[in-house]
């Protein structure tokens, strides 16, 4: 692992082993054809919007259509496949997600090393998530919810979308952290675990704040607190986990990745045009109403980024003893 995570860390310094010649060469003429950009999601999904507003603006800069090739299925990990036996030649990209860092440690056989065989491109935009009860409950803030779950290991409940997700890593985060016992109940979506927190059956859920600010708005759940490191714009006043839980952070993040060996100029042409998009007001708008920020990054800053994921999250996933179905 160690060896894989060095390589992932270096992928995006990869020009000095290029002649001069044959990086400009490549990096003048890339994309000179349609660009397919890979998604492990259904079309409409947040990831699927998310790939297209990308598209889109590469489109716009690059002049070239980049394409968005939904490959749902495996927990994301076909459109990795997909992406990885690919040409490294820049017409092939990732949209990589937190999802692709779990999944490392929660499946046992992949048919792909994730740090080894996709280079890192650029971030895209992270996603915080809220941790929420019932409005009934007598839990006002986070502290009540982890002295009611000590005082009464398993008797609370909190609804997440499917083991392994990023809202249920989070909880099992949060659980390892405090050295609390609350029963995580994994649903196939946020949707079916609202319906059910709404209904009395369980205690609460870990979910986007998209997915869960009209029920918060409403009063039908109570915002305790996002767990991402800063607070969300879309919840004022509703403090983060870390404030009470120092160092805890969990995001739902979002990037492009590309074959291994993909040639460093062109990495740095769509690292480029990545980020000229994220500065542009419009988009960062189109973000915000999705409750996102932006994350511009180098191509290594993103490698450095996804390999402290991959180890974070390896930890949790072995600490919660999670495995896919």
């Amino acid at each position: 692992m160690f060896l894989a995570r060095r390589r992932f860390l270096h992928l995006a310094a990869g020009a000095a082993v290029l002649p001069a010649g044959v990086r400009h060469a490549r990096a003048d003429t890339y994309p000179s054809r349609p660009v397919q950009v890979h998604v492990g999601a259904v079309p409409g999904s947040s990831p699927d919007v998310v790939a297209r507003i990308v598209a889109d603006q590469l489109s716009q800069r690059l002049g070239q259509s980049f394409v968005v090739e939904n490959r749902a299925g495996a927990d994301g990990n076909l459109a990795v496949e997909d992406v990885v036996r690919s040409a490294p030649d820049g017409y092939s990209l990732l949209l990589v997600s937190g999802s692709n860092a779990i999944n490392t440690s929660l499946f046992d056989h992949l048919n792909f090393d994730f740090l080894r065989d996709i280079a890192p491109v650029s971030g895209v935009v992270s996603f915080p998530m809220v941790i929420t009860v019932r409005s009934p409950s007598p839990i006002k803030t986070l502290p009540d919810l982890i002295a009611y779950a000590k005082a009464q290991p398993g008797k609370l409940s909190i609804g997440t979308p499917p083991i392994g997700s990023p809202q249920d890593v989070a909880g099992e985060l949060f659980k390892m952290q405090t050295g609390t016992n609350i029963v995580l109940v994994p649903y196939r979506g946020g949707p079916p675990a609202i319906t059910d927190a709404l209904g009395g059956q369980i205690d609460g859920v870990i979910g986007t704040v998209l997915l869960l600010i009209d029920f918060i708005r409403n009063g039908s759940l109570r915002a305790l607190a996002v767990t991402s490191a800063t607070p969300s714009e879309l919840l004022p006043g509703v403090p983060t986990v870390g404030s009470f839980v120092p160092g805890f952070e969990a995001s739902q993040w979002v990037g492009i990745g590309a074959p291994a060996n993909t040639p460093a100029p062109i990495i740095a042409t769509l690292n480029t045009a990545i980020n000229a998009g994220l500065a542009d007001a419009a988009v960062k708008k189109r973000f915000a109403d999705l409750g996102g920020t932006p994350m511009p990054s180098s191509a290594a800053q993103f490698g450095t980024f996804v390999a402290a994921e991959t180890a974070k999250w390896g930890k949790v996933v072995k600490f919660a003893n999670l495995k896919s179905g």
